[in-house]
């Protein structure tokens, strides 16, 4: 019975109700065994006693079965729906797994759907992502996936590669003729279209990342200018030490917090400044590397306080940050301000209080987060597949040149790398071992 796997498929903890999942040739004999039900109809809920091996009562359940193949893995398939807890459980699981069944490797009921052509890739990473979405936007971007939208773009993307392999193979045969030079312009523009497009999904699927993985936020500033009372107050709770004494802070804090629809990661830094402490040192070299992480910089200065040289390093720090989104925030608004500067106007600024509970900075960061969100753009939710987009266009850009010079059998074989590459999204040519890793992230009984 070794092919048949089962898992709990909840989280681990206290909660109303636990699910635990079987899925092969085993599944419905082992639910027989459990409940001790003659009959058991596909598709309703039993509502039965469920015994171990011994005969000894477990729980009172609702247990399912899901025939072949009408199932999520295509497989036979019973899920039992137990109460909570960790101890009912996996006295469950237990049971199941004394008749024989093994216990299911992370990830494997979605491989053996993909397996079984239930789902392709697209839609297998979809799931996984989902389940660690960081927004409501991010959570209606993979419910398109999982519909799929991306097999789609997949799908239009390989028949004009095609399309445009086959004029090529054609001229190929009929090599003593001159490609008509209308042919010539159609492939020309199909190939430079589809270019352009994997460039723009490439970029906003790198800008919008943080929706799904949770944007990431790096409080900066020279030291004592409030940066910690700014995560507390953004916490609710007393997390970072705060003092009059400058440079209190020696190392990067970070924490989740949740904005509007967002969950982002906060990064409380370290105060930047020329310093001769070797504790603080290493503590500014963590704030300069969380800011090249950081999808948005909130650089935090003290408005009470006339504008000086550890002002001006902040600026060029600043200055030197590519595709970061950056707001400064002037701090103790709430007193006579003294802080000026030039470099003000290049930059989206507003001024912030811990005694309003710094509002205005989380309404803006609400509102960015939101915009980012925004739209209807088609995203690439795994570092696999922007690479295989990106080998794609690479491998067009390089078919271009044979192309206008006439070397068909080159352009050829550029387009079959491209083809190959935006095919491996959907269904890779690879082997098993790289099912084996790409399953392998995901959580048990999924």
């Amino acid at each position: 019975m070794h092919n048949s796997i089962a898992a709990i498929a909840t989280a681990h903890g206290v909660a109303s109700i636990s699910i635990i999942r079987v899925s092969g040739e085993a599944a419905l004999s082992i639910a027989h065994k459990i409940s001790h039900l003659k009959t058991i109809t596909p598709r309703y809920a039993h509502l039965t006693s469920l015994y171990n091996a011994q005969d000894d009562l477990i729980d009172h359940a609702i247990m399912i079965y899901f025939a072949a193949p009408h199932s999520f893995t295509g497989e036979e398939i019973v899920e039992f729906q137990c109460h909570g807890g960790m101890i009912v459980a996996q006295e469950i699981l237990d049971t199941i797994l004394s008749y024989g069944v093994r216990l299911a490797e992370p990830g494997e009921f979605s491989k053996r759907a993909f397996l079984n052509g239930k789902i392709d890739l697209t839609e297998a990473e979809a799931i996984s992502k989902l389940i660690e979405a960081k927004s409501v936007d991010a959570a209606k971007i993979l419910a398109k996936q999982m519909k799929g939208e991306l097999r789609t773009f997949v799908d239009e993307s390989r028949e004009a590669l095609l399309r445009s392999l086959a004029y090529s193979e054609v001229m190929i045969d009929y090599a003593e003729e001159d490609i008509p030079d209308d042919i010539m312009q159609s492939i020309v523009t199909q190939l430079d279209a589809l270019r352009q497009n994997i460039e723009h999904i490439v970029e906003a699927s790198h800008r919008r990342r943080g929706l799904i993985e949770g944007f990431k936020v790096a409080i900066i500033g020279k030291p004592n200018v409030g940066k910690s009372s700014l995560l507390n107050a953004l916490l609710s709770y007393e997390r970072a030490i705060v003092s009059n004494i400058a440079g209190t802070t020696r190392d990067t804090i970070e924490e989740q917090i949740r904005i509007g629809s967002h969950i982002i990661r906060l990064v409380d830094t370290a105060g930047i400044r020329e310093s001769e402490d070797t504790i603080e040192k290493i503590g500014i070299e963590r704030s300069l590397s969380s800011v090249e992480d950081a999808d948005v910089i909130v650089a935090l200065f003290d408005a009470s306080r006339v504008y000086d040289e550890e002002d001006e390093k902040i600026f060029s720090l600043l200055s030197t940050l590519e595709d970061k989104h950056v707001i400064v925030a002037l701090n103790k608004s709430d007193l006579f301000r003294q802080f000026e500067s030039s470099h003000l106007e290049m930059y989206d600024v507003i001024e912030v209080s811990a005694k309003k509970a710094f509002v205005k900075l989380t309404q803006r960061l609400e509102i960015l987060f939101d915009s980012i969100g925004e739209g209807d753009e088609l995203m690439l939710i795994s570092a696999r597949q922007i690479e295989a987009v990106t080998k794609a266009k690479d491998s067009i850009i390089e078919a271009k040149q044979p192309l206008l010079e006439g070397e068909l059998e080159f352009f050829s074989y550029h387009l079959q790398e491209a083809v190959k590459a935006i095919s491996s999204i959907s269904k890779p040519y690879d082997s098993e071992e790289i099912l084996d890793k790409m399953f392998g992230e995901f959580c048990l009984g999924k």
